[in-house]
């Protein structure tokens, strides 16, 4: 891969997203875009008109706190004691972010030292590299491979061996970006043990956490280890607005976490963006405190847009490995006789008329995850329905 002018060793390799790759090639052919995961209409009006409100009052559009406004950090204490039974201290243990990006980025440059080691689950959303490498640390991927029933899961003894005296942090996500994948309570135990045994901090990216369709979404932080420890004591949970709410482009995340740890993520996170969104906080915490019904009737319906894809990706010759969570269904091109998973979504505009995201491009390795391409699933009806019977007629 050629370099980059005048970039920092540490970035090198780090260009343009596939994402904005991606949608770049959707708008130049007029593809329908499953690429970048992004919903294409609003979330709950109420939501959009509290921040509607906010504007016009007069009262947020100036810098809120440092670590948000009480309120929002309040309805996030509120929402993790409702959901998860997580309990958190709105004054000291959370803090708001410019989205969950920020704040995974602000844990790495706050407690990583030159040469320590994060682990992770590889395929890896594209920011968590980017993120270590910022900070001067190394990742340690352990791979997710398909199994025998279509699950991504992991070697035992290579999440054991990534686990070294230079570990500093396991980088968690679940429900998992891009494969789908919802940890199950045997791997979050194991990994909670691990944790505990190494003395590593965990730190949880749980944005999806109202989108698991089979399974049930369970907090790392709310396991213990044999020795009476508990994993609430070295967690920091991140979880945002965009993705349980579709208005990804407001950027409001947090972190919720022990308040020393969080104290030390607000030292990074203060000289990145310092603060940002103060009218759309307020509207995320009415987002916050909507009623169970708004949950269950987001994630009923995500799942009856996972089953439109899926089904038309499978009568389409693809082998689709059914996601359990997220909004993202990943295929293997192998049935289709394809093997080069990147060169497949260059073309696949031109054959189908339709916009996906190479696996390859989130694994350490490329030649992980080659033959398998991802698709987003957060769309309007007759867009996927529009996008499976393109397919079908493409190759089916």
């Amino acid at each position: 891969m050629a370099r980059t002018p005048h970039l920092t060793s540490r970035l090198q390799g780090f260009g343009t997203t596939i994402f904005a790759q991606m949608s770049a090639l959707a708008a130049e052919t007029g593809a329908l875009n499953l690429g970048q995961g992004f919903p294409d209409t609003d979330g709950p009006e109420e939501v959009r008109e509290a921040a509607v409100a906010a504007l016009r009052s007069g009262q947020h559009n100036q810098y809120p706190p440092l670590p948000g406004q009480l309120d929002l950090r309040t309805a996030i204490a509120e929402h993790q004691e409702r959901f998860w039974n997580l309990r958190f201290d709105p004054a000291t243990e959370v803090l708001v972010t410019a989205g969950a990006t920020e704040a995974l980025a602000a844990a790495m440059l706050a407690f990583c030292e030159v040469g320590d080691d994060v682990v992770v689950f590889d395929p890896t959303y594209d920011s968590y590299a980017a993120g270590i490498a910022m900070a001067g640390a190394r990742i340690r991927p352990v791979v997710l491979r398909p199994g025998a029933d279509g699950r991504f899961e992991f070697d035992e003894e290579e999440l054991r061996r990534a686990f070294t005296p230079r570990t500093r942090l396991m980088l968690l996500n679940t429900p998992h970006n891009p494969t789908g994948k919802v940890f199950t309570t045997d791997e979050l135990q194991l990994i909670a043990d691990l944790c505990i045994e190494h003395n590593v901090l965990a730190i949880t990216d749980e944005v999806y956490e109202h989108l698991v369709f089979d399974g049930t979404h369970q907090p790392l932080a709310a396991f213990s280890g044999a020795d009476g420890s508990t994993m609430a004591e070295r967690t920091l949970t991140v979880s945002s607005a965009g993705k349980s709410f579709s208005f990804t482009g407001w950027k409001i995340g947090w972190v919720s976490g022990p308040a020393h740890y969080v104290a030390a993520i607000r030292t990074a996170k203060q000289f990145l963006t310092f603060v940002n969104g103060g009218p759309f906080q307020p509207a995320v915490a009415v987002g916050l405190r909507l009623s169970d019904d708004y949950f269950e009737g987001f994630r009923n319906e995500l799942a009856e847009k996972r089953d439109l894809l899926c089904g038309g990706l499978a009568a389409a010759g693809f082998d689709v490995l059914r996601p359990e969570g997220t909004y993202f269904a990943t295929a293997d091109i192998s049935p289709l006789g394809a093997e080069d998973g990147i060169q497949f979504c260059l073309d696949l505009p031109g054959r189908a008329g339709v916009v996906a995201v190479p696996s390859a491009v989130f694994h350490q390795d490329r030649r992980d995850g080659a033959t398998q391409i991802r698709f987003c699933f957060a769309k309007r009806t007759e867009m996927l329905q529009q996008a499976a019977d393109q397919l079908v007629a493409a190759f089916g």
